[in-house]
């Protein structure tokens, strides 16, 4: 079987999940990345990388209770499954791999 590996902005999207508290969905790991990273995120790139982790059994959705703020429309939710906890750990590791030995011989390289 080819290695499924994991691209930056799915591990970032993952880690948000797993940084979040509660019922997670799309704003708030929006806020979350742009909040770690610095950088802007669209809703709608969460949004594709969320329906790709989630055809690649890495998360899981359900729509939640409907909600007053949301005029009673419910949200969909999303849970990071084992597998994808699994494939952050084998990215984590591969750049931990990759970095070492790195840190003394990038001093002063421009």
């Amino acid at each position: 079987m080819a290695h499924q590996g994991l691209g930056d902005f799915e591990q970032m999207v993952l880690l948000a999940i797993l940084q979040l508290r509660g019922e997670v969905y799309g704003v708030p790991i929006v806020d979350e990345i742009e909040r770690r990273t610095g950088r802007s995120v669209s809703r709608a790139a969460v949004y594709v990388a969320l329906r790709r982790l989630e055809e690649k059994g890495l998360v899981s959705s359900w729509m939640s209770e409907p909600t007053a703020e949301r005029g009673g429309k419910p949200r969909r939710c999303v849970r990071v499954e084992p597998r994808g906890l699994q494939l952050l750990r084998e990215s984590r590791a591969a750049l931990d791999r990759m970095w070492r030995g790195l840190d003394p011989r990038l001093e002063g390289v421009r």
